[in-house]
């Protein structure tokens, strides 16, 4: 497999990350280099694992995760970004947990499992191929990472361009790629 060929899957793979930054990016009161690291670190770090894990499991479990993996992906991405909107559309004195940083804790595992459920099935498809793994996955990896730091900076700029209320744009960002995830996955595109 050559090089551009990775890359275009990279990318490709990448794009949720890319989206799921931005919309970090537009909710994220102040960004440093702390809540930009902590996610795009998570978001190559997953990137780079799931092929791996894809690729070990090969055939033996393929067909229980390609069944339902991009349920789990929309599951975990509206869940997210439902609480993105509620959070929002709350008023900030009344809510106690109005700095809440997404790049922490359980939110911050659950984004990093929702975009790279794909990679997993990748990392099936390359070993029914059998191709090797580990270039793949870090090409893959470092290419989710640098997709991340660019949609938070995007995002950044964007929410405060327009306003901060942008919480709710980044939640509808958020179930926008879960449902696309499940358009793609049930064949209706």
């Amino acid at each position: 497999m050559s090089l551009s060929e990775i890359l275009l899957i990279a990318v490709g793979l990448g794009m949720d990350a890319f989206a799921v930054a931005i919309g970090i990016g537009i909710v994220i009161k102040k960004l440093s280099f702390g809540p930009v690291f902590r996610l795009s670190f998570h978001f190559g770090l997953f990137q780079f694992m799931m092929p791996i894990i894809g690729w070990m499991a090969g055939r033996t479990i393929s067909d229980y995760i390609v069944d339902y993996d991009h349920w789990i992906a929309f599951g975990l991405l509206a869940y997210i970004g439902s609480k993105m909107i509620w959070d929002s559309m709350r008023d900030a004195e009344d809510d106690k947990f109005a700095d809440k940083d997404p790049t922490r804790g359980l939110s911050l595992f659950v984004l990093s499992v929702a975009t790279s459920v794909d990679a997993l099935a990748v990392g099936l498809s390359l070993a029914f191929l059998n191709i090797q793994i580990l270039y793949p996955s870090i090409v893959i990896g470092v290419v989710a990472a640098l997709m991340t730091v660019c949609g938070m900076a995007f995002g950044d700029f964007v929410g405060k361009t327009v306003g901060s209320k942008l919480g709710i744009l980044g939640g509808f960002i958020l179930i926008g790629i879960g449902i696309k995830i499940l358009i793609e996955h049930l064949g209706m595109v």
